[in-house]
């Protein structure tokens, strides 16, 4: 396929899922059509740490990380809201680098792979019959074999195509918001730290060029409680934790305005609806402490790539491209959603998180199991 609008895979959402998908579809020999709603590069509303299962992966698609002397991380440390804390050495580790760079990296090696890359276009719609996809923009209509949706946390067409998890009533599990800012602070670069407060976390650690990305998510209540005003909430809130009192009085941010993001839903979502393949955030959000959301859109990407490889050569029905997708993804991502869940619900309360944490503390061979538990293997 490629006549005109007329390609094989078509993807929504040009983040790292959609990239890495992309990227490896095209050198394949595939027709692919990426659209972006926004220009690269740009910011994102990310923890902006990536475990290090995802190294060779990224490197195989191009990206010179090993050039880059990015910060490695190999220590984590989870404070409670009255400061007690565990650290403790990460099995595997991880680095960091912003969204700002790698998306805007994997954009021009996605271009130079022969993607067709549609930045500044919103998809509006996506439909299905005879065996296409038809792809909706407001100025034009493309179509494909097999249509991807990559497009985040929240996205116009989930609202549009009304899927469950924006109908449901607002609760601790679909109401969050997230706010993000890069640092200047006086913190060890191989650390990454996950300092708990009042329904929230605030992940920090050390991406490229001397900078920290500080991140937190916590519900929209929190917000609304301090007048919708981050300052308040965040001096009213946050600071009630010793460690975040003080890095948010000691460092210097270097946006004039944080990013924000609101409606964060961690409700269980569907792989495959209409025949469109959902990956990375929109398959589903990761909680916290379920390892790393950004490997697992790489992962999942590598994951709809085989499937998708598989079909697009008449090996298998499109029928099973979708129920192997829909089985692999499981496999890889199902126990690590189900523990960090299950740890969610301790740490999601003030006093839960305390005593789990005191509790913890005397037992290094248990948190190093916990942390296995929430961290994939190299692929």
């Amino acid at each position: 396929m490629n006549n005109s609008n007329t390609y094989d895979v078509a993807i929504a959402g040009g983040g790292l899922a959609g990239l890495a998908l992309s990227i490896q579809l095209a050198r394949a020999g595939y027709a692919v059509v990426l659209f972006e709603k926004e220009r690269y590069p740009f910011h994102k509303v990310c923890g902006e740490y990536i475990s290090l299962e995802s190294w060779n992966f990224l490197e195989e698609l191009g990206l010179p990380l090993s050039d880059w002397g990015l910060p490695v991380i190999r220590r984590v440390l989870v404070s409670a809201p009255n400061g007690e804390y565990i650290e403790h050495e990460l099995p595997l580790g991880g680095f960091g680098i912003s969204r700002y760079k790698i998306d805007a990296e994997l954009a021009g090696i996605a271009r130079s792979s022969g993607v067709t890359a549609q930045e500044g276009v919103k998809v509006t719609d996506i439909s299905f019959d005879r065996s296409a996809a038809h792809i909706h923009t407001a100025s034009d209509i493309y179509h494909a074999k097999v249509a991807c949706v990559t497009a985040g946390k929240r996205s116009n067409l989930d609202i549009k195509w009304r899927r469950p998890f924006t109908l449901r009533r607002s609760d601790k599990l679909n109401n969050y918001i997230g706010v993000k800012y890069h640092i200047q602070t006086d913190l060890p670069s191989d650390l990454i730290a996950l300092h708990n407060f009042r329904d929230g976390y605030c992940g920090i650690s050390r991406i490229e060029d001397g900078r920290y990305c500080l991140c937190y998510m916590t519900t929209a209540a929190n917000l609304q409680m301090n007048g919708s005003s981050i300052p308040e909430m965040e001096k009213n809130i946050l600071y009630q934790n010793p460690f975040l009192s003080a890095i948010f009085s000691s460092s210097v941010k270097l946006f004039d305005q944080p990013l924000t993001i609101s409606q964060i839903s961690f409700e269980r979502r569907q792989r495959v609806e209409d025949h469109m393949l959902f990956i990375g955030d929109a398959a589903g959000m990761i909680p916290p402490l379920s390892g790393n959301g950004m490997s697992m859109a790489l992962h999942g990407s590598k994951i709809a790539f085989r499937s998708i490889d598989a079909f697009l050569k008449g090996h298998i029905a499109r029928h099973e491209m979708e129920q192997e997708y829909e089985d692999q993804w499981n496999r890889q991502f199902g126990r690590r959603i189900w523990t960090g869940r299950q740890l969610q619900r301790w740490f999601g309360d003030e006093k839960r998180t305390n005593l789990l944490l005191h509790s913890l503390k005397p037992f290094p061979k248990l948190i190093s199991f916990l942390i296995r538990q929430t961290h994939g293997q190299p692929f």
